[in-house]
This record gives C-alpha cells, sequence and structure tokens, in this order.
C-alpha cells in the first residue's frame, strides 16, 4: 500500500480534482469495489460479529441504525441527483442548490464544512479504537514490552498499537490522493474475499459434525415486540449485553430504527468517502450503477466472515474465554480477532490478518480523503487561499491529512470502545444531519437560512448528548434521544426558512432543470414550463420508491444468504435463492434498464 502511494504521488499532485477524485476517470465497478472496501472495516466487523454471536440470525436487521439500507435510496435515485451537479464536495454541492452569494449560504456552507469534519474524527477515531483491540491480539504486550524505551499502561496498550498502523495509513493516503485509494482498495478487497470465503468453508466442516448450543429463536431472523433470547445457563454475560445494549424490546428497537433509516436515506449520503466516491464517477448513471454494486460485492462477502467467525466462537467458546475476559466481564467485540487468532489455519490467518489491516487503512484513508476535500476545497481555497497555485493546494493537502488524523487519534484515546463511538455518529450526530438534508431535495422554499439553523439545531444536541452520556447524567441508547433531535432540528429547518427570503429563482430553476428532483417544487415547475413548454418534470417517485422497497428486500436475501449455506440450513436457503431471482428479474425491468432516464 505504501509503495502503490509513492507511484500515484505524481499524478494525484497533476491537480485538486485528480488528488480528491481521481480525475473522475475511474470506472464505476472500480469506484464500488473501493467502496465496498471501505466500509470492510475492522471495527465494524468487530461489532457484527459481537452482535450475531448475541442475536444470532436477528443480529440482520441491527445495522439498519446506520442504515444500511441507504445505499438502496442512492442506488435507485439519489446518487443519479447528486453526481449532476457536478461538484468536489458536499459543501460544494450546496452552491448548486443555493447559490454562491450572501452570508446565510457562506454559513450554510460552513456547518455543513463543521459537521463533515465531526462525522470523519468520529469515524477515524471509531476504527482507531477497533484496530488497537484487534491488534492486542495477535501481538501480545508481554512479548513488545521489552522492546518499547518507556512505559505503556495496560489500558493504553490498544492506542499504541492504533497509532503505530494508522501511521502507515496516512502516509500512502496522503501520498497517492484517490487513485491510490482505489486501486488499494480493489487489492485488499480481492484478498479479504479468499479470506472470508476459506473461514465460510472452515465453519461449515466443524460445524457438520457437531452442535452449536445456543438460546431458542437464535437462528430465526423474525422477531416480535421483545427479542425473547434467554442465555441463562448457556453464556450469561450475553444476558448483560442485552440489556446494556437495550435491544430487549426488539420490536420498539426496529420501528425507532426504521423510521430514523428511512429519513436518513433521504438525506442522501452524509459527507464522507461514500459521497466523495459518488462524485468520483464518470456520469449520474454510472453512479447508480456504483452503489448499486456495493451491496452485492459487499454483503455477502462480508457476512461469510461474520458467520464463520461466530460459529467457531459458539464451539469453541471455552477456548477462546481467556481472550475475551476482562474485569468487566465477556467483551464480546474481541470474539472476532480471538477466534482468528485460536481456530485458523497458518496462511488463512496471514491472509485474513493482512485483509482486515488493509481494510482497516481502506476505511481509515477514503475516511482521510474526504477531510481533506473539505479543508483544502471548502476552508483554505474559499477563505484563505483563493489564489493557491497546485503545490500550495498539495502541500495544505498534506497538513490537512496530517493534522486530522492527530485529532482522530486524541479523540480515539478518549473512547472505551466501539460501539460507544458507533451509537453517537449514528443516532446522535446523524440526527443532527438529517432534517435539513432532507429538505434540500424536496422542498423548494427551504433556503440556506434554513438548512444553516436546522443544522445548528441538531448538531448542538448532538454534541450535548454524547457529553451528557459522558458523565452519566443521561443514560439508555443513544437512538432514543433521535426522535427530540430530529424534531428540534426540523424546528430549526423551517424556522430559518421562512425567517429569510427565498432562494434565488434562477438558481432554483437551474438546479430543478440540472437535477430533476420530484417532491414538493410545483412553484419552480411552473416557473420553468412557462419559459419552456417542453419541459417534463420527474414523473417517477412511485417507481423509485417501489423500486426501494424491493432493493431492501434484496438486500435482507444478500445479507441472510450466507449465514444460511452456512448453518447448513437448505429450504430457508432455498427460498431466499427463489425470492432474490424475482427481485433480480423486476429491477432488472423498473431500475438498470431505465438509468438513463430521469
Amino acid at each position: 500500500m505504501v509503495c502503490i502511494g509513492w507511484f500515484f504521488r505524481k499524478k494525484a499532485r497533476l491537480n485538486k480534482e485528480n488528488y480528491l477524485l481521481g480525475g473522475r476517470s475511474l470506472p464505476w465497478y472500480m469506484l464500488g469495489l473501493s467502496d465496498a472496501s471501505d466500509m470492510f472495516d475492522i471495527s465494524g466487523t468487530m461489532w457484527m460479529v459481537s452482535l450475531c454471536f448475541v442475536y444470532g440470525l436477528k443480529s440482520i436487521w441491527i445495522p439498519w441504525l446506520w442504515p444500511v439500507f441507504n445505499q438502496v435510496f442512492m442506488m435507485m435515485y439519489l446518487s443519479k441527483w447528486l453526481r449532476r451537479s457536478g461538484a468536489t464536495t458536499g459543501a460544494e454541492w450546496l452552491t448548486t442548490r443555493f447559490g454562491r452569494a450572501g452570508k446565510r449560504v457562506r454559513a450554510s456552507h460552513n456547518i455543513v464544512v463543521i459537521f463533515a469534519l465531526l462525522s470523519c474524527l468520529g469515524f477515524l477515531a471509531y476504527g482507531f479504537v477497533g484496530l488497537g483491540k484487534f491488534m492486542e491480539i495477535f501481538i501480545p504486550w508481554n512479548v513488545v514490552q521489552p522492546y518499547i524505551p518507556f512505559h505503556i499502561p495496560l489500558a493504553y496498550v490498544p492506542h499504541f498499537y492504533g497509532v503505530i498502523f494508522t501511521l502507515f495509513a496516512v502516509f500512502y493516503s496522503v501520498l497517492g490522493g484517490m487513485h491510490s485509494i482505489v486501486l488499494g482498495d480493489v487489492i485488499k478487497y480481492v484478498i479479504m474475499t479468499i479470506g472470508c470465503v476459506s473461514i465460510g468453508i472452515i465453519a461449515m466442516i466443524h460445524l457438520h459434525h457437531q452442535q452449536i448450543t445456543v438460546p431458542e429463536g437464535w437462528r430465526n431472523p423474525f422477531f416480535g415486540m421483545h427479542l425473547n433470547l434467554d442465555w441463562t445457563g448457556i453464556l450469561d454475560d450475553a444476558n448483560k449485553k442485552i440489556t446494556s445494549d437495550g435491544f430487549g424490546l426488539f420490536g420498539i428497537f426496529f420501528m425507532m430504527m426504521l423510521f430514523k433509516g428511512i429519513f436518513a436515506s433521504l438525506a442522501g449520503p452524509a459527507p464522507n468517502y461514500d459521497m466523495q466516491k459518488v462524485l468520483s464517477t464518470r456520469s449520474p448513471e454510472e453512479a447508480s450503477k456504483m452503489s448499486g454494486f456495493v451491496s452485492i460485492i459487499l454483503l455477502p462477502i462480508r457476512y461469510t466472515l461474520v458467520i464463520g467467525l461466530t460459529i467457531l466462537g459458539l464451539l469453541y467458546f471455552k477456548q477462546i474465554a481467556p481472550q475475551v475476559q476482562n474485569p468487566q466481564g465477556t467483551d464480546f467485540e474481541t470474539i472476532l480477532p480471538a477466534t482468528i487468532n485460536t481456530f485458523l489455519p497458518a496462511g488463512i490467518v496471514g491472509l485474513v490478518l493482512t485483509g482486515l489491516l488493509g481494510a482497516f487503512m481502506g476505511t481509515f484513508s477514503g475516511t482521510l480523503n474526504a477531510a481533506q476535500a473539505y479543508i483544502v476545497n471548502d476552508i483554505y481555497l474559499k477563505y484563505v487561499n483563493p489564489n493557491a497555485n497546485n503545490k500550495q493546494v498539495i502541500t495544505m493537502n498534506y497538513a490537512a491529512g496530517i493534522g486530522v488524523v492527530t485529532l482522530g487519534i486524541i479523540l480515539g484515546c478518549l473512547i472505551e470502545d466501539v460501539n460507544t463511538i458507533l451509537q453517537w455518529i449514528v443516532s446522535g450526530l446523524y440526527g443532527g444531519y438529517i432534517a435539513a438534508n432532507m429538505l434540500k431535495w424536496h422542498w423548494w422554499r427551504f433556503n440556506a437560512s434554513g438548512f444553516f439553523w436546522g443544522m445548528v439545531a441538531g448538531i448542538v444536541p448532538a454534541i450535548a448528548l454524547a457529553a451528557l452520556k459522558s458523565f452519566n447524567i443521561l443514560t439508555g441508547l443513544d437512538l432514543y434521544y433521535w426522535p427530540i433531535i430530529f424534531i428540534l432540528s426540523l424546528v430549526g429547518c423551517i424556522w430559518g426558512s421562512y425567517s429569510a427570503p427565498p432562494t434565488e429563482i434562477n438558481t432554483l430553476k437551474k438546479f430543478y432543470i440540472t437535477v430533476r428532483p420530484w417532491g414538493f417544487w410545483g412553484e419552480i415547475h411552473n416557473k420553468v414550463i412557462a419559459e419552456n413548454p417542453a419541459f417534463e418534470k420527474n414523473k417517477h417517485f412511485k417507481r423509485n420508491i417501489f423500486n426501494v422497497m424491493i432493493g431492501m428486500a434484496g438486500q435482507m436475501c444478500l445479507t441472510i444468504l450466507p449465514m444460511y449455506i452456512v448453518l447448513w440450513m437448505k429450504l430457508p436457503l432455498i427460498i431466499t435463492i427463489i425470492l432474490l431471482i424475482i427481485i433480480i428479474i423486476i429491477l432488472k425491468k423498473t431500475w438498470w434498464d431505465k438509468l438513463s432516464e430521469y
């Protein structure tokens, strides 16, 4: 990876677009592979294995917290809408919606940069924490300690490992820009695929001759109002995890998650590596193909790894118990590295380690690239040095990368576990993002003032939530505070929009004609029609929503398919395959064949 970064440094330095977007010359399937590889991170996979271990097949729903199905909304229409802007970052995209002039436009621009940097720092810290825990099991501290010329308390050993491996990721991503990130991600994806399939086969062989001891309902992906998983007498610490996670009332949790997920998906991609990959595609049609490709190549491979390691962990839990215990009980997030370390044969262990470390570097470098884009494009070139030459821009990219990583490491040292930062990002911080970014697509009267006040009214309570929870003033699942943050943000959006005049009419007309959104655009549509009677509005709302529902079902089939294979569950597997074939045929006719339409 370091060599790739060095190789691409000259190409990356040609201009800003080459560095941040790969010159918009990369094919959609390469960007899709890269995006999937970026989502295949160590921290998230450790979290998924811990969920699968405790919740069984019901764990497939919990990643809706992100929500994972936002990729379906993007695939069906939002990626095309986003790519039509021709912007370099999410903040720059706002100029296509609200115009370029005025203090309100600058304020909306600044607030999205602040949000983007907060979320990037959060994800860097999230990856950092997971990496440290992961490496601690493979490189025992008692082996390394005699060679370290200074004392490190045991509690900070994972952070030490995190710093070391983070520095490698920084080097190649800062030097090579988007070209090196994408090529590196593709190589890592190939390695991970070999490792994941191998783990799935090994787990199947072990399970064929033995039985896993799990609670009733563990193999059933469906649920009622209550979770009804009782680990008493099998592994009592699992009951404690269910209680601490707050997922016992699973029906309420699921409805809240779905409600939040739909609004979050309507808002479009957050300003991170996912948005950067969409903006890097060659055309709007390729942007949609890329987003659809991500689910197809990510979910089956990733869940083969997740269920494979879960099965091995369940079969041989007594053997890995010493590695996953701490003074507070069982640390389920360490089941993944402990299982890899104990049961996989030499060679496969090397591949999986290489792949997972590469996955960390991919997520880290993609997030870092997004943060650099915002600092350079939306702060440095906008306010500090608008006339910067190419050398100054590249130097600033390097400086921004080093600065963001330093802050991410400091933040990572203050966080206890992966779940803590994940819950805050997806439920707290994103609660402040959703309302403003949903309205910007769908309501013509929404303006820069509404965007600014909506984001402020969401981000400030999200930061307050993190602070109050850190001092134990508030308790409970972050998701349950999300509606409050969302409503505050929505009030800020509406109040801010009506406290200022509408966006300049020519900007609105240009946006409407270029992006072709559906929603509450009647007044602008009438003005466009008056000038151009031949203009046709986007009438595909019903088809887009139908495709989204079909796509969500397909995504869940892709998720559970490898789990049924590894668990030798033949009838559910056959039903899933039949459903998947039907969904593919439908989407071929209602989505793929109509990509060239608006």
